[in-house]
């Protein structure tokens, strides 16, 4: 392709893989983005978080807040595992819900197992600082056959009532959503399954062993739901449904119209929603890519980054994602692709209506091609996090540049290109 190309020089030397922009742990571990809520002007941030290193053990809740989605405070740990508890093998997602005024944590708490867990709620004040989680599971695991794991609870509200689905499945054999009434947190009602396999679009788009990280919310007069695939053991992306609840008997039923891929990248997993008066806010986990090995890993002390925020859309039938609209507040230096180098970049943006093609340049010239678009689109940059939105696709990637080489922004037509940064804009 008939290109021009600016080269963008390495970040700062200490860690040019860690993001500045993106919620991400100073040390430890982070997956699974849970109980987002806005409470009193404040937006709130859980994730899955282990603090004593950079592996996937001992899971508590860790806590980030904002009042603009740009800077994020570090908050204390909201969740721990209690040894001989209900969550004493791991603190797991779950969402935050505002009972009657009481900011109320609803989780899965796991004990020998993911086979052995069940739903626990923890109680705060409006600061969402301090909590005090019950002493044992409000809902057990259930007794059937059929299910081997259960985990994620997300609760919602339908024409007067709240409710929670849970994900669920079974290691061998098929997903399930579980449905349960809960006008009252501390007493939930099991209804039955809200989705199975049986519905032909849910099988057609969201083949999977479990269904994990559901979300089930209203855009227009259509129901969305959102689902993390947990197949033979991989973690196998994230899908959307669209379509209507029903009444069914004493429960719901969700009946798909139509589905596909949320994100087609390979580091987008476990999103969670945030419902505001004007739109769904959305962040996801970026796990580490193949590349970045547990040696890498265990060098830097810490893995894992959430995405940043996305507004969700509903165009015809097609869920789509875009950057929330506060992003633009970090955009500061202005350049032109034919300005030549950002100085010092940890982080940049890159906007056109052209191709656009992020490559990695080694000394020698050789390419390693990190993302290529076909229509151009809207293409976000932060150390080791790629994040694009294009007109077809939203694309999640993680891309770890060796010290020699040189990110390489080409493209076949005009661009928009900034350099990102917390602070006041740059003159």
């Amino acid at each position: 392709m008939t290109a021009s190309t600016t080269d963008l020089p390495p970040p700062p030397a200490e860690d040019r893989h860690r993001p500045s922009l993106h919620i991400h742990p100073r040390h430890g571990w982070l997956n699974d983005p849970n109980g987002i809520c806005r409470i009193d002007g404040r937006y709130h941030v859980f994730y899955q978080h282990n603090p004593a290193g950079p592996v996937h053990e001992d899971v508590h809740w860790a806590h980030v807040s904002s009042t603009d989605l740009l800077c994020w405070s570090d908050e204390p740990i909201a969740l721990a595992p209690r040894p001989d508890g209900p969550d004493s093998g791991g603190c797991w997602s779950g969402c935050v819900v505002v009972d009657d005024g009481t900011p109320t944590a609803v989780y899965t708490g796991a004990r020998s197992s993911s086979q052995d867990a069940g739903v626990v709620l923890a109680y705060s004040d409006r600061a969402l600082r301090a909590w005090t989680p019950a002493p044992a599971w409000t809902v057990d695991t259930p007794d059937d056959d059929a299910i081997s794991d259960v985990r994620d609870p997300f609760v919602f509200t339908y024409d007067g009532h709240r409710y929670a689905v849970q994900g669920a499945g079974h290691q061998t054999g098929r997903p399930q959503l579980l449905l349960y009434g809960c006008d009252d947190l501390a007493e939930w009602v099991p209804l039955g399954p809200l989705l199975t396999e049986d519905d032909p679009t849910a099988a057609a788009v969201a083949g999977a062993n479990i269904w994990e990280c559901p979300n089930l919310f209203q855009l227009g007069d259509r129901w969305v739901l959102i689902l993390s695939l947990w197949r033979d053991h991989v973690l196998s992306g994230v899908r959307y449904l669209e379509g209507d609840l029903v009444h069914a008997g004493a429960g719901l039923r969700f009946v798909a119209r139509s589905g596909g891929t949320l994100d087609t990248g390979p580091s987008f997993y476990a999103p969670q929603i945030l419902v505001e008066p004007d739109r769904v806010l959305l962040w996801a986990w970026a796990g580490e890519g193949a590349e970045r090995t547990s040696e890498d890993v265990g060098r830097a002390g810490w893995s894992g980054a959430l995405t940043l925020p996305r507004e969700v859309r509903l165009e015809g039938d097609t869920v789509t994602l875009h950057p929330a609209r506060e992003l633009v507040g970090l955009r500061r230096e202005r350049l032109g692709l034919e300005a030549g180098a950002l100085v010092d970049a940890v982080a940049f943006e890159a906007v056109s209506r052209s191709p656009l093609r992020l490559v990695l340049i080694a000394p020698q010239g050789e390419r390693t091609e990190v993302l290529a678009s076909g229509l151009g689109g809207r293409l976000l940059v932060d150390g080791s996090m790629v994040e694009y939105f294009g007109p077809e696709t939203t694309y999640t990637t993680r891309a770890y540049r060796p010290a020699d080489h040189r990110w390489s922004l080409e493209t076949e037509g005009p661009v928009e290109l900034w350099r990102l940064g917390l602070g006041e804009p740059d003159s």
